[in-house]
């Protein structure tokens, strides 16, 4: 049985079948985790819906913005957006279907020592914590009032968690760090304007896993949703949204057991799929 991480599809449909190709995915055999931003920006959204749901528990999938964007959309509390090519989701006859499926899957997971987030943690949570917290919104957005919870979603405060937070405000703090975070300074405050590579940090910021003494950071944590980080090569994080979308690699990693050694990882060029009409 192997055990396979693949960061952000956004809709590539093509990729992610040739990715599961290339590394010989067998259903039966194998589990995939995908780390959140299934969906979006990408030529055939439907497909990769459709392809994930129908592998059942082999494929386990994370939440990412776009993923919940997506939900908003469907409900008519967040118009499309310039660049969303999530409108063959939209038309299809068992969209209903598929949003159900996509609000039963998680923010959060850990398998073989590797905590997995679509965006990142904070730096008081430790991977009980995060797992706990993540759980939290999961049931939310599978029980009968998740609609409502999706009309309040969106906002940038509280910017900081702290654990006295209640309701729709504790929620908020624990779904923008875990799909949307990526600079926040020392204690913990968040920053969602920049989008820049780790080294182009707004003042007074850090990208969160550079936080001294976060209370991760003797676990490695594989992560997605920032594209424009370049490789680290780090024992602590794994960094597994290449750019797929905007024509880059697919990128993914086969786990060792237990989470031990150097993990393999694989790629699938988008550019020469797209030159070979694939």
């Amino acid at each position: 049985m192997a055990l396979y991480l693949i960061g952000d599809v956004q809709g590539c449909d093509s990729a992610l079948e040739q990715w599961l190709a290339h590394v010989g995915f067998s259903p039966s055999r194998d589990t995939v985790f995908l780390l959140g931003d299934l969906i979006n920006r990408g030529p055939d959204n439907l497909g990769v819906l459709r392809r994930l749901k129908s592998l059942g528990n082999s494929a386990r999938c994370l939440l990412g913005n776009h993923d919940l964007h997506l939900m908003a959309i469907h409900l008519g509390i967040q118009p499309l957006k310039k660049g969303d090519t999530v409108a063959d989701i939209l038309q299809a006859p068992d969209r209903h279907e598929l949003i159900d499926w996509l609000r039963h899957q998680h923010l959060a997971m850990h398998e073989e020592n590797v905590l997995m987030v679509h965006a990142g943690v904070l730096p008081q949570w430790d991977v009980a914590q995060t797992l706990e917290l993540a759980a939290e919104v999961e049931t939310v957005l599978r029980g009968s009032d998740w609609q409502n919870f999706i009309a309040q979603m969106y906002g940038n405060s509280p910017a900081a968690w702290n654990p006295s937070l209640g309701g729709i405000e504790r929620l908020r703090v624990i779904v923008n760090a875990l799909t949307r975070l990526r600079f926040c300074t020392a204690e913990g405050e968040m920053e969602f304007k920049h989008h820049s590579d780790a080294t182009q940090a707004p003042p007074g910021f850090m990208p969160w896993f550079d936080v001294p003494h976060r209370r991760t950071q003797h676990s490695c944590i594989a992560f997605g949703h920032w594209s424009s980080l370049k490789p680290m090569h780090r024992s602590d994080v794994i960094e597994l949204d290449t750019g797929c979308v905007w024509g880059k690699c697919l990128s993914g990693l086969q786990l060792n057991a237990h989470g031990q050694g150097a993990h393999q990882r694989h790629h699938i060029d988008c550019q020469a799929l797209a030159k070979s009409g694939v």
